[in-house]
């Protein structure tokens, strides 16, 4: 199959940009993968793109959902997979933009079709490890899933609870659900590139990004929202921004205060997405420092992968 093009990194770095790029250079079309762009009526916050850009480069995922839907890096996944294939089905090429690392790794690594857990099970097991520590929870995982307790290394909590939450829950063990996927939701074979910047530059561009957002008319959009009577307990109010700016709009903060939150909070978001992204596999990084450019760097290195030529075919 041809390869999909990835293109990953904190916000702010520069993805978007370097998405209509590719795509103009490579008649290609683009994913997105970021989880609140695929809410309508979330436009500014999100910096999504225009519709000139959306005329100029097909976009997929985008305002799919209305405020009172959730999303899920699984249902992402599979839309995105079928959004790729149909893009190759045209013979164009898929690029896949976006930060929302856990939707980027659902697609990219596939997803196992694992049915939802219970709570009351969950809980139990958080109340077992305080009271006879994890060397008993072990234990019962030998005994209920042996493949899952072999591989997994002694004292990761995390991965331990999971498992004996899943064979608990749905009286299968973890291994087996992994071992069957008949969703077909593999790994997608595709090209990571990833896009960085220096600390301090990435944060005086999230910090003039936020002002630009302001000045474009964010805290009008998110009154509009609140005013057609959206309630500021949806999904993607809960999103960095749009709650701040709830907030200052409720007459709890000025806007000033609510400015250098939401500055203060992307910048933690954007070091957090630099922590998943390094741990990622098979990611081929490049700087986007000016006045350095990066375009021509990518397109080398996409043509000795066999991608170029202007028709999106490997």
């Amino acid at each position: 199959m041809p390869l999909t093009i990835a293109i990953l990194g904190p916000t702010a770095v520069g993805k978007s940009s370097l998405g209509m790029r590719l795509a103009a250079d490579l008649t290609g079309e683009i994913v997105s993968a970021d989880a609140l762009q695929a809410y309508r009526g979330f436009d500014v916050g999100t910096a999504k793109p225009s519709l000139e850009d959306q005329r100029r480069v097909p976009h997929h995922l985008i305002d799919i959902l209305g405020a009172s839907e959730s999303f899920s890096a699984g249902e992402f996944a599979r839309l995105a997979r079928v959004a790729v294939e149909e893009i190759l089905g045209r013979h164009r090429q898929p690029l896949v933009v976006g930060g929302s690392g856990l939707y980027l790794r659902a697609l990219l690594e596939g997803i196992s079709p694992i049915p939802p857990t219970s709570k009351e099970i969950r809980s139990e097991l958080r109340q077992r490890l305080e009271i006879e520590g994890l060397d008993a929870l072990q234990a019962d995982l030998s005994e209920l899933d042996a493949a899952s307790a072999g591989r997994l290394r002694k004292g990761d909590t995390q991965r331990i609870l999971r498992a004996l939450e899943v064979v608990l829950s749905t009286g299968r063990p973890l291994s087996s659900w992994l071992a069957d996927d008949p969703t077909g939701q593999g790994p997608l074979d595709a090209i990571r590139i990833g896009l960085t910047l220096p600390r301090t530059v990435l944060y005086d561009r999230i910090a003039e990004r936020v002002r630009r957002m302001i000045e474009a008319g964010w805290v009008e959009e998110v009154k509009d929202l609140l005013g057609r009577g959206f309630s500021p307990e949806l999904p993607p109010f809960q999103a960095i921004g749009y709650r701040e700016l709830t907030t200052y709009i409720g007459g709890e903060t000025s806007l000033e205060e609510a400015v250098t939150a939401i500055v203060r909070a992307t910048r933690r978001y954007a070091k957090r997405q630099m922590t998943w992204f390094r741990k990622e596999r098979a990611v081929t990084w490049f700087s986007m420092e000016e006045p350095h450019d990066c375009h021509e760097e990518v397109m080398d290195f996409l043509g000795k992968q066999g991608i170029g030529g202007g028709n999106g075919q490997t």
